[in-house]
């Protein structure tokens, strides 16, 4: 098996990676970075967003496990001192795999035929820099309401508890193929009105942004900001693309929620 390592730079992890390294190797594992078929990450969510995005053009190909040097993630199943019993896991390995969709973004701009797509695992935002952002809202080619606030948010399942969650978005479990709508502080008044709930969008369906003036546009992509932007329009779907991880003992996923937000009841 061909197995990539990626590592965030804090030191417990570099100290993950390199016994897991020599793990791989006393076992006859290829390591390979390149063209690997498993990515183990090692250190946080954060850390397995980053390795996500370095191997985006190779997603058919790998599956993904993730370990955790800090506190339990929603994309890492295992701890920093399971790498032994990962390695046995990956010996035994059969294909399994578990696959949750993800997020395309189109971009088109004011003054130009440039055209940029990205792909999210998280979510997507848009909001204005200096003042209040205006835009039509269309849901599967119908005008839905004309937004005024800060912005929007577009999460994917496994996003739905990231900063979706932080704006009152609703937590959906991550098999389902659909995206969620989430306002960035709306104004409703006797004036202005929108729905000021999220939407929890159908995978047939597009959500269409159409931005008023400005040039002054901050477009996030996951962990990536893009700046001052002239947008004309955005798109939001469902990718046709999925994320893959090895299904060796992949955590429920209510279980995650209830370790992340609740906890033991239990405990002091």
């Amino acid at each position: 098996m061909r197995v990539g390592i990626f590592s965030n730079n804090v030191r417990r992890s570099l100290e993950v990676k390199a016994a897991l390294t020599r793990r791989f190797l006393e076992r006859h594992f290829i390591i390979d970075d390149e063209n690997p078929e498993v990515v183990v990450t090692i250190g946080g969510d954060g850390t397995l967003l980053s390795a996500f995005h370095k191997y985006i053009d190779m997603l058919d190909k790998i599956r993904f496990v993730g370990v955790h040097t800090g506190h339990l993630g929603f994309y890492t199943d295992w701890r920093d001192d399971e790498i032994d019993d990962l390695v046995i896991s990956l010996q035994s390995d059969n294909g399994q795999s578990v696959s949750y969709p993800l997020l395309d973004v189109f971009v088109t701009y004011k003054d130009s035929n440039k055209r940029d797509v990205f792909t999210a695992l998280n979510e997507a935002t848009i909001r204005r820099i200096s003042s209040t952002m205006v835009t039509d809202v269309f849901i599967g080619g119908e005008f839905f309401e004309r937004f005024r606030g800060d912005g929007l948010c577009v999460s994917t399942p496994t996003g739905s508890t990231a900063y979706n969650k932080s704006l009152g978005g609703a937590v959906v479990h991550p098999t389902l193929d659909v995206l969620q709508l989430t306002e960035v502080s709306s104004i409703n008044n006797r004036v202005f009105r929108t729905l000021s709930s999220p939407m929890i969008i159908a995978p047939k369906d597009w959500i269409t942004i159409e931005p008023e003036g400005a040039a002054d546009f901050i477009l996030t992509v996951d962990s990536d900001s893009y700046h001052k932007l002239k947008i004309k329009e955005i798109k939001f779907k469902i990718s046709k693309k999925k994320i893959h991880f090895a299904k060796y003992r992949h955590t429920h996923f209510w279980h995650r929620v209830q370790t992340a937000f609740i906890g033991d009841e239990d405990a002091d």
